[in-house]
């Protein structure tokens, strides 16, 4: 019987993950109220041994040695007690052990819940050390069940607990499935540790980058800080701590291996990889990135930093919904404002205006000296012969001298082969007399 009683306590230690030490340590605590229930009473002091070779328990009562005995279960005379012990005297107190008693069934029963509920304590006490030594890391277990909403993880020797604001918006999550978990805190509850687990954590990304970057470990590189809208976009900050050593290279890794393997285990969210910098512009500028900055402005005392991109990034710097912005402003600590109107194509474009407006100029002022000078050209070949003639064209239409060349050119070559007749010197018609 006593082999079998050993048999027990060490699958009991070996299930629930307690020390032997424990076990029997809350069975002398369940065979002392069983005592307490049959032989003596409550504020009696009664302490149990049991033999962890062969099971076998001693009973110790605790009495107070007195002149007169009034309470049988709490006192004992001079004279007894220095049978025990011949130094004692009154007032003193002294162990006594009694002999192996038969319990009876209250008795049994309730040592029996002393026993579970001891046990049980001890469990949550092991659970709550175990998983608060795990805090702030990464787990892997598998979906217990879903109630209301939140997720119970099987985390082993524990159970997390996922509530919505903690899971992944885009993912759906079933029974049975395998999921790795971050483990935010741990609390002790009146129903044992209660452990608060999460996929959208920022820390989540730092620590799956961690168990991928063996550089991480050695201090080559480091993350800086991170900024995560879980299920669609994450920035990590990242520097080197050793020279020649490239911290954005290292993260991605080869072919992308490793930053990829990070995506995968969360729902193959976006990751964009930006190096620190102590230089507060040249910083918010990559966060922007893939956006082309063009300049940065700060406000020390406010802490605003305004960006100016050209127009045509506008929207890829802002980002869907606000996203890009949103993460860059959460992984530099900048309120980080995207101002479109880029000075420097304003003054391009003004110059350009400007240059147009003088070419046009300088064409219409081309365009009046040809014309001048073809005016000259008529008058000079449109001058006739007789000083008169020419004075009274200069003189009375000065205005149709660009008309003139044309017909006096087919003058002058009718003039080649007849000559030429004035108008106004046409001969008089004659007339013949009558017979």
């Amino acid at each position: 019987m006593n082999n079998q009683f050993i048999a027990a306590i060490e699958q009991i230690c070996e299930e629930k993950g307690i020390s032997k030490e424990i076990v029997l340590e809350t069975i002398e605590q369940a065979l002392a109220a069983a005592y307490k229930k049959d032989y003596g009473e409550r504020d009696q002091e009664v302490r149990v041994e049991v033999d962890e070779t062969t099971g076998a328990p001693r009973v110790f009562v605790t009495k107070i040695v007195v002149d007169e005995v009034t309470n049988p279960n709490l006192e004992i005379t001079k004279g007894d007690a220095q049978v025990i012990k011949k130094s004692a005297k009154v007032g003193d107190e002294i162990e006594i052990e009694d002999m192996n008693r038969d319990f009876g069934r209250v008795a049994a029963q309730t040592a029996k819940q002393v026993l579970l509920q001891r046990i049980r304590e001890a469990e949550r006490e092991v659970v709550f050390t175990e998983f608060s030594d795990k805090e702030d890391s990464v787990l892997n277990g598998s979906v217990q069940r879903i109630e209301n909403g939140n997720v119970f993880v099987d985390l082993g020797r524990g159970t997390g607990v996922m509530y919505p604001a903690d899971q992944i918006r885009t993912e759906k999550y079933y029974v049975g499935q395998r999921v790795k978990v971050y483990v935010v805190r741990v609390e002790q509850t009146v129903r044992g540790p209660q452990i608060i687990v999460s996929r959208t954590h920022p820390n989540m990304v730092k620590k799956l980058f961690e168990m991928e970057v063996p550089e991480i470990d050695a201090g080559s590189v480091e993350i800086v800080n991170v900024a995560r809208e879980a299920g669609n976009r994450s920035k990590i900050a990242v520097r080197s701590n050793v020279d020649g050593v490239d911290a954005v290279g290292t993260f991605v890794g080869g072919r992308g291996t490793r930053v990829q393997a990070v995506m995968a285990d969360i729902a193959d969210e976006k990751i964009d990889i930006i190096p620190y910098s102590t230089d507060p512009k040249t910083y918010i500028a990559s966060a922007l990135s893939p956006t082309e900055v063009i300049s940065v402005k700060l406000d020390e005392e406010h802490k605003q930093a305004v960006v100016k991109v050209p127009e045509d990034q506008l929207s890829l710097a802002i980002g869907k919904q606000g996203q890009n912005v949103r993460l860059a402003a959460k992984l530099t600590g900048w309120n980080v404002d995207i101002d479109g109107a880029d000075e420097a194509s304003v003054e391009e474009t003004a110059d350009v205006v400007e240059t147009a407006a003088s070419d046009d100029k300088a064409k219409k002022s081309q365009k009046v000296d040809l014309e001048a000078a073809i005016i000259a050209a008529a008058e000079e070949q449109a001058q006739p012969e007789s000083p008169a003639e020419t004075s009274a064209d200069t003189t009375d239409k000065p205005k149709k001298a660009a008309k003139k060349p044309v017909a006096k050119k087919s003058t002058t070559k009718k003039s080649t082969d007849e000559p030429e007749v004035a108008a106004d010197t046409a001969p008089e018609s004659t007339e013949i007399p009558a017979e």
